[in-house]
């Protein structure tokens, strides 16, 4: 009898824990931009993420956009040349780029980039009772550290995937002209005939979720994080791969959406 408690109680256990870790979660998202649209506004906090988050990872995400344009020119102008329509591969590659790519590539980068470095950042200021110090002085933790970090990386990921279409179309652009002979003017016009504003507009809406998603969840990792060194790599390791997951489990849904209601 006391052995089916304890594995009943452990199973309770297991059941309970992952629930109440979303519903904290949910809890600390909802403040966080609660307290980005009401008083006070920290402008000089959100200018300072506006740059760490965008303006450091520019480089990045155009070195990866001009390998992916690149490589969907070859594989998609090896395709098209079998049935004569080599001037369909800017079309196809700024189409893929536009809906998917742009936005789950870019917010891949910027987790690995800046995901991880608030998660650590945070985490170390958690370890060393600067948190507390701040809730001791009457600042909002949340306020302060949470909510620039999450408007930040809603206003930039959009930005960045935008950045990352056209630096793809034009390194894809480059393949096709160069390799199959594509006519610059064929190019252009089969782009304007297959990608209309809204495919444009969906990768956009992408990229302001997973810019939510992946400033959250790193934030609210080095938030929770356990006491000393090894609870800041932990909460950087979970960032990470947490955010990785939630911007695939997130992709789908917002597809879903995207395809059902438009």
């Amino acid at each position: 009898m006391t052995q089916m408690t304890e594995i009943v109680e452990s199973v309770g256990a297991m059941t309970l824990r992952p629930i109440s870790e979303f519903g904290r979660f949910l809890v600390f998202i909802s403040d966080g931009l609660k307290r980005f649209f009401f008083p006070p506004l920290r402008w000089s906090l959100l200018v300072t993420q506006l740059e760490f988050v965008g303006t450091r990872s520019i480089g990045v995400v155009i070195m990866a956009s001009i390998m992916i344009g690149a490589i969907f020119g070859f594989q998609l102008g090896e395709i098209f040349r079998m049935f004569g329509a080599e001037g369909l591969v800017g079309a196809a590659a700024g189409f893929t780029m536009a809906k998917e790519l742009a936005p789950v590539v870019s917010a891949m980068l910027v987790t690995g980039r800046a995901g991880s470095a608030m998660a650590a950042e945070i985490a170390s200021m958690r370890v060393n009772e600067q948190i507390d110090a701040m809730t001791v002085m009457a600042v909002n933790p949340i306020s302060y550290l949470v909510a620039p970090r999450i408007a930040a990386a809603m206003i930039m990921l959009p930005l960045l995937s935008a950045v990352f279409v056209l630096v793809g179309v034009a390194s894809s652009y480059f393949i096709a002209v160069a390799f199959y002979n594509v006519d610059v003017g064929v190019f252009l016009q089969k782009i304007q005939w297959i990608i209309n504003i809204p495919h444009v507009v969906d990768g956009l809406e992408k990229a302001c979720v997973f810019g939510v998603l992946l400033a959250t969840i790193g934030c609210y990792t080095g938030f929770y994080a356990g006491r000393g060194a090894k609870g800041v790599g932990e909460a950087t390791t979970k960032a990470v791969v947490v955010s990785m997951l939630a911007i695939l489990i997130s992709d789908f849904f917002v597809s879903f959406i995207q395809y059902k209601f438009k």
